[in-house]
């Protein structure tokens, strides 16, 4: 009778995994020296330019400094926006800010994703002229809503108004009209990505579950409501994600439209920063400017660790 002999595996024999174990000698046989030397220029680029910064950040949000003189000041500049009136307008224009751009801005580009796959013709066109504002330099395309948004009888929109009998309306220059008129031009300059970017995910969609709706007598609306909408759930979430990050930074179009006006009524979080670097009266500020944006960073971190954890079920199902 044959005696048969077994190997011990390799997890449970020491010697084996000795000579397995990673040494610094292995690392350069293997070629680790090579690619080290290849990863190399990008690592210092990425930590020059983009950890490098951070660091800088965090230092001078403890410190008051316009880059001539620097004084070390700990915790006051966090102290002193705690203090400043401002920042709660700030802080609660921006919501309401992002709050608009949510309910109008958040499904338009959906259903005009969805009604131009349903376009048989020419939706190479529709596309194009969808995506036209994104090419627009957003400097120019806010500068143009501006002169649409005159207050005077001249104005576009107004003369569009009058043509149906309803008088000017002060769009920008009223604190009860600016920030849904800032928030229409943001809609309209911004939207063409987002319905790219649905319509490349309607293409993945399976049509075996449309025709399978359909054999059940689904109509169009419950098809996009049970078939359309689950399919693209998790680009629903990233680009929730992406919006909320975006209007909490929003600071062009405010600029250029009201300058914050009229009354602090569109005054943005960025505009804030923007105010204590470089149009503050008693002298620039920027250890002031960076721990505001320091925290606006620390926030939407924590945002957005918070909104994937509670995410990350609904868009595995």
């Amino acid at each position: 009778m044959t005696a048969i002999t077994t190997r011990p595996s390799a997890g449970r024999d020491p010697a084996l995994r000795r000579r397995r174990r990673r040494t610094p000698l292995s690392w350069l046989r293997r070629g680790g020296l090579s690619n080290l030397v290849f990863l190399l220029p990008l690592l210092v680029i990425f930590g020059v330019f983009s950890w490098g910064p951070i660091v800088e950040s965090v230092v001078m949000s403890f410190q008051r400094t316009n880059f001539v003189v620097t004084q070390w000041v700990g915790w006051d500049n966090f102290a002193a926006l705690l203090r400043d009136p401002l920042v709660p307008t700030a802080v609660l224009n921006t919501g309401w800010f992002a709050l608009l751009a949510l309910i109008f801005g958040y499904p338009i580009p959906l259903v005009v994703a969805v009604l131009m796959s349903e376009v048989r013709r020419a939706r190479g066109l529709f596309s194009a002229l969808a995506y036209l504002p994104v090419v627009v330099p957003p400097v120019v395309s806010v500068l143009l809503w501006k002169i649409f948004y005159d207050a005077s009888p001249r104005g576009v929109f107004n003369t569009i108004l009058g043509w149906v009998g309803i008088p000017p309306q002060p769009w920008i220059q009223s604190a009860a009209t600016a920030m849904p008129s800032i928030v229409l031009e943001a809609t309209w300059a911004a939207a063409g990505g987002t319905i790219i970017i649905y319509l490349a995910a309607l293409t993945s969609v399976p049509p075996e579950l449309y025709d399978a709706a359909e054999i059940d007598g689904a109509g169009i609306r419950h098809k996009i409501w049970h078939v359309t909408l689950p399919q693209l759930r998790p680009v629903l979430l990233v680009t929730f994600i992406l919006q909320i990050i975006g209007t909490a930074q929003v600071f062009l179009e405010p600029f250029l439209l009201t300058f914050g006006g009229p009354a602090n009524s569109t005054l943005s979080i960025l505009q804030l920063i923007f105010r204590y670097a470089f149009q503050n009266s008693i002298g620039v500020d920027y250890g002031k400017a960076t721990a505001l944006s320091l925290l606006l960073a620390l926030f939407l971190a924590l945002f957005s660790f918070v909104y994937f954890r509670i995410t990350k079920a609904w868009s595995d199902d």
